[in-house]
């Protein structure tokens, strides 16, 4: 039987640079439809560091998952288009890597956890199959060693009894098993970014957080960095570093986790976080942000978010406001970022 050891990822060809993992410049994302180009992502800037979590927030719709996508390379190609742009891994970029190499990166290198568990994973499989998938595609392992380091890991994300149910199929697991089954498939190979979208949807509050403890818990053995996407704000406040806030396909706040709970600087963000049930307030109405996000085929002139923003003035329907620095190593999008930070 290998050893865990025996079977870890192997040195990769990718090293950090001055511990810089992902490096996102400029990224544009448009989708061609028959109705008209909708404009996805436009102009998408971060980094990601060694042992970093990132939270990309915003509403359904925003631009979190396709961002994820494109990073993966796993957007269909058409109808979706990267017009311009950049997404370095270790300094290499990937959007002008040779497919072949780029399909070498995908899964040792960058992995990616689904939001949907239940159809993400294929039915006609049982799941020990699926995740010894990993190793005899990437590892050249034979089918009795790729089953026994799919043992491993479905131990390793505490599935019960898991020598006797990695024959089982999808349907066999609830919600939760089936989200931990992900999570074995996606650090089958080491990988050094791991990108989450969503990996909490549907689950019970109890279930919620056993998954972002094991989250918190592979990345800390493994030094990962990792992409946190979600609309949920109080699921990322005690994992999160830093955060980047995602509206119309642009981030428009960015921020180390403290400042943004603290002092948010973007009307959006603050709306967001106004938004959240807490029990000082119990009995009061729950505050929301009025309107609907942008039809993306036909976004706004100006701030994206200016329809919905109390504090929109003429200035806010005329001209886009650029993502400056605002603050220690912090940034937004706004016109009025120091009134906003001073309410």
């Amino acid at each position: 039987m290998a050893t865990a050891t025996a079977t870890s990822a192997a040195t990769s060809q990718y090293q950090p640079q001055d511990g810089r993992l992902l490096d996102v410049e400029n990224l544009h994302v448009h989708f061609h439809t028959r109705y008209g180009t909708a404009t996805v992502i436009n102009g998408v800037n971060f980094t990601l560091d060694q042992g970093q979590t990132l939270a990309i927030l915003g509403e359904s719709g925003s631009g979190k998952s396709v961002t994820a996508q494109a990073i993966m390379g796993i957007l269909d190609m058409p109808p979706a288009q990267i017009p311009e742009g950049v997404i370095k891994y270790c300094g290499q970029d990937l959007l002008t890597m040779p497919e072949e190499q780029r399909r070498k990166t995908r899964g040792p290198e960058v992995s990616m956890i689904f939001q949907d568990a239940l159809s993400s994973l294929n039915p006609t499989f049982p799941v020990g199959w699926q995740i010894a998938e990993m190793f005899r595609e990437h590892r050249g392992m034979n089918k009795s060693d790729a089953y026994a380091q799919a043992v491993r890991l479905m131990e390793r994300v505490s599935i019960p009894a898991a020598k006797q149910r990695v024959k089982a199929y999808p349907h066999q697991f609830s919600g939760g098993m089936r989200q931990r089954i992900m999570i074995a498939m996606a650090i089958a190979l080491d990988p050094a970014v791991l990108i989450a979208d969503e990996p909490t949807t549907a689950l019970d509050v109890t279930v919620q957080a056993q998954i972002m403890g094991l989250l918190q818990e592979l990345q800390e053995e493994r030094q990962m960095g990792l992409i946190l996407i979600t609309h949920d704000l109080g699921v990322v406040a005690d994992v999160a570093d830093r955060i980047a806030v995602m509206y119309a396909g642009r981030i428009v706040e960015q921020a180390d986790v403290f400042d943004i709970y603290s002092r948010p600087a973007h009307p959006y963000t603050k709306g967001l976080l106004e938004s959240i049930p807490r029990l000082d307030l119990k009995g009061q109405e729950l505050a929301a942000i009025g309107g609907l996000p942008p039809n993306l085929m036909r976004i706004p002139p100006g701030c994206a978010f200016n329809p919905r923003c109390a504090m929109a003035q003429d200035i806010c329907r005329t001209e886009r406001p650029h993502l400056l620095e605002v603050g220690p190593n912090r940034s937004s999008a706004c016109h009025f970022s120091k009134e906003v930070l001073g309410a």
